[in-house]
């Protein structure tokens, strides 16, 4: 899965007490072409007088808060957010409190620890008939590839084959996937390249759908934490993760990959699909932490270099981040069109925070705040190099 950091950079901004809230948040909204009460995709409509002290005491964290409860709106949440990132717009003294606070917990604690991990589930068993709604018809919750393709479900298809060709699969081989997700991967590997799968999740509803979306298929759904595969001696060809070392946390990258290796026969491929960081963090987003992805955080290149250092050879590195503004976009407009069949389960907050979630995401990723990273590594390095496809 997936989940850009929104956060912008720190630094000139005034101590709120030296300003009226209204006036010093005013102020920098116009420094990024951001109109309060005004019209168009720039606009906000402040519909609470408390939204300027909570910006100022908060930044985002609390804005984000505010939107889900209804005191501002805006005509275009994707394109504002980008415009913030993008103009580089400071964050109030508060809120660097806030992010410190949250850097020093990730420093002291492992919030990645395996006796944590069941929280991070709890965001995929919020129900398959949401899923089955905003994602595609193969059910892929990470990012597409779109060139080439004109809809998510061709998109989705031609990331699911990139990753195939990039790992070489043939028929007999033996493929691990590590947060399988629904099955998606796993179904279009072996129908597809006639290899078989073992795929891993936390998530019972992702496994018990998983299972029989692949019933017939030479394809093993687990529900099983990465940190388990070590007590077995099974290894495999290849193995593939898409979308979900932002649940691993920095302190234990170079374990996880250390796990994959351990699982590899000598001459295999591991494909990593993940999130990027432009910055290396040891905390995440705290809105997010706390409404949709518990304990996550995105690596940066810094981190996932180091962690690979003397375990794994980096083969190949692709950035196609600005993909997922796109697939982000069709996710929302999936969730907004299939609404009223999901309204009485999930009720009207739980839309405004879908809806900030998913298209504040779609502008972080328009502004390049994010990256979209795979990954080839192999054990020893490829004799003669590696070619990848695109």
């Amino acid at each position: 899965m997936w989940f850009p950091e929104l956060a912008v950079p720190l630094g000139g901004f005034a101590r709120p007490e030296k300003a009226r809230p209204r006036a010093v948040v005013e102020s920098l909204a116009r420094r990024a072409g951001i109109e309060i009460g005004g019209r168009g995709p720039l606009s906000v409509r402040v519909l609470r007088d408390d939204v300027y002290d909570i910006a100022l005491s908060r930044g985002l964290t609390g804005l984000r808060d505010a939107y889900v409860d209804g005191a501002w709106e805006a005509e275009r949440l994707d394109v504002v957010t980008e415009r913030l990132l993008s103009q580089r717009v400071p964050l109030p003294w508060a809120a660097r409190a806030e992010i410190a606070a949250g850097a020093l917990s990730g420093r002291l604690r492992n919030l990645q620890s395996r006796a944590r991990s069941a929280q991070v589930g709890r965001h995929y068993d919020l129900g398959n008939d949401l899923y089955r709604a905003m994602l595609d018809r193969n059910m892929v919750y990470s990012c597409a590839y779109w060139r080439g393709a004109a809809t998510l479900d061709e998109a989705q298809e031609a990331k699911l084959d990139l990753v195939c060709r990039k790992l070489g699969l043939a028929p007999g081989m033996r493929v691990l996937d590590i947060g399988c997700g629904w099955g998606s991967f796993a179904r279009f590997a072996a129908e597809r390249y006639g290899v078989s799968v073992v795929g891993i999740t936390i998530s019972r509803e992702q496994a018990e759908l998983g299972a029989a979306l692949c019933a017939g298929l030479p394809v093993s759904i687990r529900v099983e934490d990465y940190r388990q595969l070590d007590a077995t001696a099974e290894r495999f060809d290849r193995i593939v993760s898409l979308g979900m070392l932002e649940h691993v946390g920095y302190k234990n990258y170079r374990r996880y990959l250390s796990i994959a290796r351990r699982k590899l026969v000598d001459d295999g491929l591991f494909l990593l699909h993940t999130i990027g960081g432009n910055v290396s963090k040891t905390s995440y987003d705290a809105w997010m932490n706390d409404n949709i992805f518990p304990n996550a955080l995105l690596p940066s290149a810094a981190q996932l270099t180091e962690a690979c250092e003397g375990v794994m050879v980096i083969e190949d590195w692709h950035n196609f981040g600005a993909d997922y503004d796109r697939t982000l976009m069709c996710w929302f407009e999936n969730f907004d069109r299939s609404w009223p069949r999901l309204r009485d389960r999930y009720g009207e907050r739980f839309y405004r925070m879908w809806k900030c979630y998913l298209l504040t995401c779609a502008g972080a990723f328009r502004a390049r705040a994010a990256q979209l990273w795979q990954l080839v590594l192999s054990p020893s390095g490829v004799r003669g190099g590696y070619h990848a496809p695109r």
